[in-house]
């Protein structure tokens, strides 16, 4: 794709640097948020302990946290992501990635999934934050990842979202497609799990993709800024983060 189809920022802004596998330290999420902002993506979405002091590394910075809720599976009860929401806004982020109750969508139980994903949207809206519903599409057929879309569109959620990462599957174009298809225009789509090199952002951002969840965020963009005749931030050095997600 041609350079001039796309800045720099067009393309860092559509980042979540991830930084959720369970495996990093301390040391390895404060690198990561400072890799946040050096090449300032859109925000890091931090294991939730550590979204308070990512709010604090990244408070002079244009980069938002985000966190994780019911993280990975969507089981817990409602009232528990209401308390996960609750900490987590309180820590200071500011989009929260929460996934669907899955056995509940498997279950064809519309009425507990419009329910929670209602509370939970109205909850963070108060707080003038915003709201990424998982779906984790690895476990659904086409007909529940379109209710999905019909029921995230009318209570007003600010993105669907395919997949945690950690299920079989992640993002694909299949499903990106038909979750911009299924989704009204205000309803974002965020794409997470195997986008790992600038030409699948290219890509998913081709359909109509806004976010990625990204690991690999350093390599992706020194090589955008390469395209754009800029220089690479990290110089050929590998990212802070394991590969995954």
């Amino acid at each position: 794709m041609a350079s001039e189809n796309f800045t720099y920022s067009d393309i860092a802004k559509m980042i979540d640097h991830s930084l959720l596998n369970p495996s990093l330290t301390t040391a390895e999420l404060e690198a990561g948020c400072d890799l946040a902002r050096q090449y300032d993506v859109a925000s890091v979405c931090i294991l939730p302990y550590y979204a308070a002091r990512s709010a604090e590394i990244l408070a002079d910075s244009t980069v938002v946290v985000s966190t994780t809720i019911g993280f990975p599976h969507g089981g817990h009860k409602t009232a528990v992501k209401l308390f996960e929401t609750e900490q987590a806004l309180a820590d200071g982020a500011r989009e929260l990635d929460i996934v669907v109750n899955i056995s509940k969508v498997r279950s064809n139980d519309w009425l507990y999934v419009e329910k929670e994903i209602e509370v939970l949207t109205a909850l963070i809206h108060a707080s003038e934050a915003k709201i990424k519903i998982i779906f984790e599409n690895a476990y659904h057929d086409r007909t529940a990842k379109i209710r999905l879309c019909e029921i995230c569109g009318s209570i007003g959620v600010d993105w669907v979202k395919t997949s945690t990462g950690y299920a079989a599957t992640g993002a694909t174009i299949e499903d990106l497609k038909l979750m911009r298809d299924h989704s009204p225009a205000s309803v974002q789509v965020k794409a997470a799990g195997g986008i790992r090199t600038l030409d699948a952002l290219l890509e998913v951002r081709a359909i109509g993709v806004t976010r990625v969840g990204a690991s690999r965020t350093a390599e992706m963009l020194d090589d955008c800024r390469r395209r754009l005749g800029m220089n690479p931030l990290q110089d050929g050095k590998p990212s802070v983060t394991p590969a995954g997600y």
